[in-house]
């Protein structure tokens, strides 16, 4: 589509500012004194764009305006191309205003690794105002806009940038106090133990148990959880063992309230990979953010 034919279908922009006005006070008097312009100047606006509309935008009587049916719905649609252009006139004369970023991450992902260290990035980019929103959802099929989003990879992701960052494996994870009852010191002990499954990792239990030599372990019960958060807060709460990911469950270890009964096999999952549309290649918030994630990674490795 050629800038000639985009321009020929926008009304004369005056006009359009002057009708929102109107339109909006329900009086053309109302919309002179807001725009610092004469009743007449507004009258004379007006009727120019119905000419160029070929439609009637209000009805007039005994002084008083008021909108046609054409008129409120043709309000209501250009209303927020108004705002949009209002918003960018704003944004790009103040270019020093808080620039904001969509974080998309899986939810425990967003919660025990990335939480924790976001006062860092805050405290070198107070300018960049972060949102974060958090799915299990492929990117593709998101009901809203991200400018970043971190997933386990490697993905099929057309039309986006994308690059591993943090490294992930697995173990038996329990509260220590569930150690006190049901010892735990062989995967065979296992067999006396309830396991914790997520439907987002439905193959992890089987892979590990496989790698530990017992492929057809039965465990005393099992649990189940729509979302592996749910999952790894049961293992919190003492109700089983979770197989939970590691270096991303570290802190929960230090602070002493899960273990690591046993220290292997280690099981190697997906890297976590942070994805940025290709369009926002040379965004420098975007840049800035990918390699803060991408740092704070090195100095866990």
């Amino acid at each position: 589509m050629s800038y000639t034919h985009t321009m020929s279908t926008y009304p004369p922009l005056n006009a359009l500012r002057i009708f929102e006005a109107a339109a909006r006070l329900e009086s053309f008097s109302s919309a002179a004194d807001e725009l610092f312009v004469t009743h007449g100047a507004v009258s004379k606006q007006i009727k120019q764009l119905e000419e160029w509309l070929g439609v009637k935008l209000f009805e007039r009587s005994g002084g008083r305006v008021k909108l046609t049916d054409t008129g409120w719905r043709y309000l209501i649609q250009i209303q927020d191309g108004l705002d949009l252009i209002s918003s960018a006139t704003s944004q790009l004369m103040q270019p020093d205003i808080q620039q904001r970023l969509t974080i998309n991450s899986t939810p425990t992902f967003a919660m025990y690794w990335l939480l924790p260290r976001l006062p860092r990035f805050r405290q070198t980019h107070p300018d960049v105002e972060l949102h974060v929103v958090t799915s299990d959802r492929d990117i593709s099929r998101l009901d809203s806009p991200f400018d970043i989003a971190i997933r386990r990879g490697p993905g099929d992701w057309p039309g986006h940038l994308n690059q591993p960052f943090l490294k992930e494996w697995e173990l038996p994870l329990c509260a220590p106090a569930l150690l006190e009852t049901i010892p735990l010191n062989s995967p065979t002990d296992l067999a006396q133990h309830t396991l914790l499954y997520a439907d987002t990792r439905p193959t992890a239990w089987q892979r590990w148990l496989t790698m530990a030599g017992v492929p057809d372990l039965k465990p005393a019960s099992s649990l189940h959880f729509d979302r592996f958060s749910l999952a790894l807060q049961a293992a919190l709460d003492g109700l089983g063992v979770v197989l939970g990911p590691l270096p991303m469950a570290q802190a929960l270890i230090n602070a002493g309230k899960l273990c690591s009964p046993l220290g292997k096999p280690v099981s190697p999952v997906r890297d976590y990979c942070w994805i940025a549309p290709r369009t926002a290649a040379d965004d420098p918030a975007i840049t800035a953010f990918c390699r803060w994630l991408e740092t704070e990674a090195g100095k866990q490795a």
